[in-house]
C-alpha cells in the first residue's frame, strides 16, 4: 500500500472471502445480495491496495493465487475477530469475561484461594485469573499501584482508596517436631510451656502481622520465649520446624501442610479466630469481572 493510500475495508474483505469460497464472482455477488460489477470493483480495489493479485480469472470463475490463499486465512481470522468483538466486549462489561490479577499469601493458597479458583472456573469460565504470591505489605503496595485488582491480606488496609472484607479466620496452633517434648505432655501446652523452648517466629518487616500476633500472645501471659529464627512465610516456618530447629505458632490452616516430622497441637488459652484473612481491592477498580467474583464468592 503506497503512502496516502486508503486502507482496505471490511466490505472488501467480505467480498474477497465470498468470491474465494464460491470460486465465482457471480455466485459470490448473489450470496452477498449485490450485483457482480460492484463486487468485481471491490476485489480489484483490494488487490490494488495490498499490491498483489488475489485471483487468477478464468472463463469458469476465479482461482486463488498462492498469495490469495494465505490472505484468505488471515481475512477470515480478521472478520471473525470483528464479528465477535461486540460479544466479547459485552461479556467484559457484564463481568463474565476479562482478567483479574490476584495477590495472595502462601497459606491463603491452601484455603481461600483454592475456593476462589473453583468458583471462578464454575461460575465465570470466561474470566482469566492471574495469580501472584506476595506478603501482605507487598500486596497493599501492588493494589495502590494498580498492579493487582484484589489481594488476600492479613491486615485491614488503612486507606480511603481501598475496601476490604473479612473472608476467613484461623486459630493459632503450635507446630512442633514429632518427637518434641511438648508433644508428650499429655495435654495441650500453654504459652508458658512453649516459652521454655526455642521458638521460630516471623520477620518483623516481611511478616509484620504474624510477628505482632505472636509477640502479643506471649506478652499477654508475661513470658519471653527464645526466638531463634525470623522468617517471612508460614510454609517456610513450618519447613524449619520440620527440620527440628524449634517450635512455632502458626495459623491452623497450615495444618494442611503434610511434612514428615511435623505435628500440630492446640495451645491452652489461645482464643479462637484470632488470625484473620481479608480480601482487599481498590474502591474504584473499574473491573466488572472483579465485582462478579466478589459477589459470587
Amino acid at each position: 500500500m503506497s503512502a496516502g493510500e486508503a486502507p482496505y475495508t471490511l466490505d472488501q474483505l467480505r467480498g474477497f472471502v465470498a468470491v474465494a469460497e464460491e470460486g465465482h464472482f457471480g455466485r459470490a455477488a448473489a450470496r452477498l445480495r449485490m450485483t457482480q460489477p460492484p463486487l468485481s470493483r471491490q476485489v480489484q480495489r483490494l488487490e490494488h491496495v495490498i499490491g498483489f493479485r488475489l485471483f487468477d480469472r478464468t472463463a469458469s470463475g476465479a482461482v486463488l493465487t498462492p498469495a490469495g490463499r494465505v490472505f484468505l486465512d488471515e481475512s477470515r481470522r480478521l472478520l471473525t475477530s470483528v464479528d465477535t468483538a461486540p460479544l466479547r466486549a459485552r461479556r467484559v462489561a457484564a463481568g463474565t469475561a476479562g482478567t483479574i490479577r490476584i495477590g495472595f499469601t502462601a497459606v491463603s493458597a491452601l484455603t481461600v484461594l483454592g475456593h476462589w479458583i473453583a468458583v471462578a472456573a464454575a461460575e465465570l469460565p470466561g474470566v482469566d485469573l492471574v495469580l501472584s504470591e506476595m506478603v501482605t505489605h507487598a500486596q497493599l503496595d501492588a493494589l495502590l499501584a494498580g498492579e493487582i485488582e484484589v489481594g488476600l491480606v492479613r491486615q485491614v488496609p488503612r486507606s480511603d482508596v481501598l475496601d476490604s472484607r473479612l473472608v476467613s479466620t484461623d486459630s493459632l496452633v503450635l507446630a512442633a517436631p514429632r518427637d518434641h517434648p511438648l508433644t508428650r505432655l499429655g495435654r495441650p501446652p500453654s504459652l508458658a510451656d512453649v516459652a521454655e523452648h526455642d521458638v521460630v517466629t516471623y520477620s518483623p518487616s516481611e511478616a509484620w502481622y504474624f510477628y505482632e500476633l505472636v509477640v502479643a500472645a506471649f506478652q499477654h501471659v508475661r513470658v519471653n520465649p527464645r526466638y531463634v529464627q525470623h522468617i517471612s512465610q508460614v510454609h517456610t516456618v513450618a519447613a524449619v520446624v520440620n527440620a527440628g530447629l524449634g517450635v512455632a505458632l502458626v495459623p491452623s490452616s497450615a495444618a494442611t501442610l503434610r511434612l514428615s516430622n511435623l505435628v500440630f497441637l492446640d495451645i491452652e488459652g489461645i482464643p479462637e479466630d484470632s488470625v484473620e484473612l481479608h480480601a482487599a481491592w481498590r474502591v474504584r477498580h473499574g473491573n466488572p469481572a472483579l465485582g462478579r467474583l466478589l459477589d459470587t464468592v
